[in-house]
């Protein structure tokens, strides 16, 4: 459609650098603003999409929406989001990330603002529903830049970096939220669109194509390592043939599937219930409980610094192993935060830490994973895929905890955590030998 056609990927340009130290400064400052530009925008992305748990409480108190609505809301929101990621995958390694990005963006502030400014119940629904879908366009274009500019043997550090975008933006917008609520829900939504429409003019500013299209190297010619060149390429097929191959049919990308489903049901959980579990269950003043889920976020960021180190440096590439690990110990935390009798805010805090720090690395290293197994031709698919399975899973955990909480009490909820937690470990110990990383090119 030539309606699209802005989208297109930005041409290759003629490579006019020849001085290898002006070619390194070159590469660096893209490098480095590639990486900055992706991680502001997505955490915009989280402003208008994670800006809903804080305001759940007081949307109770002030419009009589019962708990399984609320959880409905949250499920449809995921699944949409999840479908929508896999679409825009795919759409999104055929398109130009600097646009793809900031339309998908500018979409979902504008259903923040709608939503905000709504007061229907099914007006609810359908703002953010389309707010999902809308949300679905923002992590494929921030793989497709970072496949391109990042070579595979650095991946896992440089997506841990990037990664920290996720709990940098649902920190700070559990923090900004907690002011706002004081005021009004509604300012719970409408101030974080406004940032979102800022950061649209951002990206488009600051964010461009692959190196190509600069008149750069590719990142493989650059670093002077193997190109990611696999059996399906040699054989020269198509998009749709090539995914059909190296993503579909993978099993490794599959067991990853099924493990992230069970990941994000935990942390989901935590994040969107957080709030109103320690304000029901442990009398936790809302404003307060913000700033303990913050804490959630804030220790995963080390989380994921770390994981990415593992994979690299300790597991030299196989980052189902480091996934494996954290994921052995999420589940013991999550075990520690439902049975210990301790109540005091500061236990509280620490608990939620650890489960952050456990849940955010193997988050991290799913995606670094497939997209390492996809090559830098299908990232994004196999992102979106294992996406697809992330947001699924808030059938479980927005709906489904919603309903079984209501009718049997958070021990029941924390049961199935405890389970979840159990089953990503087993399906991460099937990807025990996944992503290894091609030596450099002699």
């Amino acid at each position: 459609m030539q309606l699209f056609n802005f989208l297109k990927p930005a041409p290759a340009k003629e490579q006019t650098i020849t001085d290898p130290e002006k070619l390194d400064a070159t590469y660096r400052y893209w490098r480095t603003r590639v990486m900055y530009t992706t991680m502001i925008g997505y955490i915009l992305f989280y402003f208008v999409r994670k800006n809903i748990s804080i305001a759940m409480p007081a949307m109770e108190a002030d419009l009589g929406i019962t708990k399984a609505e609320l959880g409905l809301f949250l499920t449809l929101h995921g699944v949409v989001y999840g479908v929508s990621k896999f679409v825009s995958g795919i759409w999104g390694d055929q398109s130009n990330p600097r646009y793809f990005m900031a339309l998908g963006l500018g979409l979902s502030a504008l259903m923040s603002l709608f939503f905000g400014l709504s007061s229907g119940v099914i007006a609810f629904g359908v703002f953010w529903l389309l707010n999902g879908w809308f949300q679905g366009m923002g992590f494929p274009p921030c793989a497709n830049s970072l496949t391109n500019w990042f070579a595979p043997n650095e991946r896992g550090i440089k997506f841990s970096i990037w990664n920290t975008s996720h709990s940098i933006g649902a920190g700070l917008v559990l923090i900004l939220n907690s002011f706002l609520v004081a005021y009004n829900w509604r300012y719970c939504f409408i101030v974080p669109a406004a940032l979102g429409f800022v950061g649209v003019g951002f990206i488009l500013n600051r964010l461009r194509d692959k190196p190509e299209s600069l008149g750069l190297p590719s990142i493989e010619e650059y670093k002077g390592v193997t190109p990611e060149t696999t059996h399906e390429e040699k054989e020269d097929l198509n998009f749709k043939q090539f995914i059909r191959k190296k993503v579909f049919g993978s099993p490794t990308i599959w067991f990853l599937c099924l493990a992230n489903f069970f990941l994000y049901t935990i942390r989901y959980a935590i994040l969107d219930w957080g709030p109103t579990f320690l304000t029901e269950m442990k009398g936790v003043e809302l404003h307060h409980a913000g700033w303990l889920v913050a804490s959630y976020e804030g220790f995963g960021i080390f989380g994921m610094l770390l994981s990415g180190w593992m994979m690299d440096k300790l597991f030299k590439g196989r980052g189902g192993r480091a996934a494996f690990i954290y994921m052995f110990f999420c589940t013991i935390a999550v075990l520690l935060f439902w049975k210990m009798p301790q109540e005091s805010m500061l236990f509280y805090g620490l608990l939620l830490s650890l489960i952050g720090f456990f849940i955010y690395g193997p988050q991290a290293l799913v995606g670094i994973i497939a997209a390492n197994l996809a090559t830098k031709r299908a990232a994004g698919t196999a992102i979106g895929l294992t996406g697809i399975f992330g947001y699924l899973s808030t059938v479980m955990s927005g709906w489904g905890l919603g309903l079984i909480v209501t009718r049997h009490g958070w021990g029941m909820g924390f049961l199935i955590l405890v389970a979840c937690g159990i089953a990503a470990t087993l399906f991460f110990a099937f990807t025990w030998n996944a992503g290894r990383v091609d030596k450099v090119a002699a």
